[in-house]
């Protein structure tokens, strides 16, 4: 149950961290579109392991090969299923916690859902999965392009330290020019400084992915239960180590008057125009016309080497130290695995409005 995401513009992924590959299935797509299989695979590289020293040194190829639904670099409107091979996989450094629960990890649920679970990197609970994401979230990434609608998200806090920069002055070109996908070269060098000195610590540590989504038409979300707001959340806290989203404003609404969060709007030139976003482009769930703002925070990585108490399946109370090869934080590679989700669930409104003009 629940590996599909998406209403027409819809995928289902498969396969574990360990296994032979992992996959997916994507329906809903036009035909006739121009499918870019460099520009897939670049978006892939954003998220692959091993390409920086503060990152996990599993090294995969993350090569895309896709085995229908494309004739001629075109989409033939029937469903297009993808793999990609694991092949760089250490399944040895987890032979010593096959019967123990890892302390910040999925293994207590899943064993307790399932009774059974793959103890090979995480299995299905892995962050292994989101390539699948990324695959899907360049083919609509394509097919927005047509809609001029641009999506940009980028590392705005590691740990405490936070981007300062407002987002209108960001040069978001420079965003995957470094290793912490912080498209403000300054900060970048203060937010990985952070980040090796927690890996020096056998540590891990959090932070925030912020996304801007330019040049959306009006309209797209369905009251009540499927607003753009909620498909939003449901699709950015679907990813792993995901623990917090809010939308424009967020938070800061609760200690704000209505006479200063309200967006005023005024007529101008022939032109609407709001005078200013706290609603972050969205309000009753539809979107308004302006930019799509949200931030999303991510947990530190909860494999850590240093000394956590745990139990195992016989309720023996044990220390642990994890093995294997680690992200000290998973922020950096979440910035592309945000834009695939976002892109799929714009995508999805957008046909989804023109399967009701139709």
């Amino acid at each position: 149950m629940s590996n599909s995401f998406g209403h027409i513009f819809r995928f289902t992924s498969f396969g574990e961290s360990h296994g032979d590959a992992i996959g997916g299935v994507i329906d809903g797509v036009p035909p006739g579109i121009f499918i870019d299989i460099t520009f897939i695979q670049s978006e892939l590289n954003k998220r692959k392991p091993g390409e920086s020293k503060i990152t996990t040194k599993r090294k995969e190829d993350d090569i895309v090969e896709f085995i229908s639904g494309i004739f001629e670099n075109k989409t033939t409107g029937s469903p297009i299923a993808f793999f990609i091979k694991n092949k760089n996989v250490n399944s040895e450094d987890y032979n010593n916690i096959k019967d123990v629960l890892r302390p910040g990890h999925g293994d207590f649920t899943y064993y307790h859902k399932y009774r059974i679970r793959d103890w090979r990197g995480g299995g299905r609970a892995s962050a292994r999965e989101t390539a699948v994401r990324v695959v899907v979230g360049a083919i609509a990434k394509l097919i927005l392009s047509k809609y001029h609608i641009e999506i940009n998200a980028y590392t705005s806090q590691i740990g405490n330290t936070k981007l300062e920069i407002p987002i209108e002055k960001l040069d978001f070109k420079n965003t995957y020019h470094n290793s912490t996908r912080c498209p403000d070269n300054t900060t970048h060098k203060e937010f990985e400084k952070i980040i090796l000195e927690h890996k020096a610590q056998k540590d891990s540590i959090g932070g925030v992915v912020s996304c801007v989504v330019k040049n959306v038409p009006i309209g797209l979300g369905e009251p009540l239960y499927d607003k753009l707001s909620a498909r939003l959340a449901y699709a950015i806290m679907s990813i792993n180590a995901c623990k917090g989203f809010e939308i424009g404003k967020g938070f800061e609404v609760a200690t704000m008057k209505g006479s200063e969060n309200n967006d005023q709007i005024r007529y101008e030139n022939n032109n609407i125009k709001f005078l200013s976003n706290n609603a972050g482009g969205i309000l009753a769930g539809i979107s308004t016309g302006q930019d799509i703002f949200f931030r999303t925070a991510f947990k530190p990585t909860p494999s850590i080497s240093t000394t956590q108490k745990t139990i195992n399946y016989n309720l023996e109370n044990i220390e642990l130290n994890i093995k294997g090869r680690h992200d000290p934080c998973v922020v950096p590679r979440a910035v592309i695995v945000v834009e695939a989700m976002t892109a799929i669930t714009i995508l999805d409104f957008i046909l989804l409005n023109q399967a009701y003009k139709n």
